[in-house]
């Protein structure tokens, strides 16, 4: 069982950053490919960026691309987001997620329903 706490959210204005922390518990963290989604009001939850389990292969939506980095720090069992040129658009509750089934070919899975564990979010608001 792994149990994720997202935090660092928060309000910041239209073109600064924010860096989102996930702390998982659970011996297996570094086994698991670890994601980050997100949810806006009166919409469907969206893929952001995802990582294998030793970093060698990344994955980031186009909308985010260029802007937000993902990255983990095993040692500590923590993954993070780093958001740069933050938009309105990012407005959304932001979440981890943990998916303990290793990928053909080593690449992770952008689909929200094959990650097995789940943080509880963290709210991110971009005023312009």
């Amino acid at each position: 069982q792994v149990q994720l706490v997202e935090s660092g959210g928060g309000l910041v204005q239209a073109g600064g950053s924010l860096r989102l922390s996930c702390a998982a518990s659970g011996r297996t963290f570094t086994s698991y490919a670890m994601g980050w989604f997100r949810q806006a009001p009166g919409k469907e939850r969206e893929f952001v960026a995802a990582m294998t389990w030793n970093g060698g292969s990344t994955r980031y939506a186009d909308s985010v691309k260029g802007r937000f980095t993902i990255s983990r720090d095993n040692a500590k069992n923590t993954v993070y987001l780093q958001m740069n040129s933050l938009k309105p658009e990012d407005t959304a509750v932001y979440y981890c997620a943990a998916d303990r089934l290793p990928r053909f070919g080593g690449v992770v899975t952008t689909i929200g329903d094959d990650y097995d564990y789940w943080g509880q979010g963290t709210q991110v608001t971009v005023s312009t």
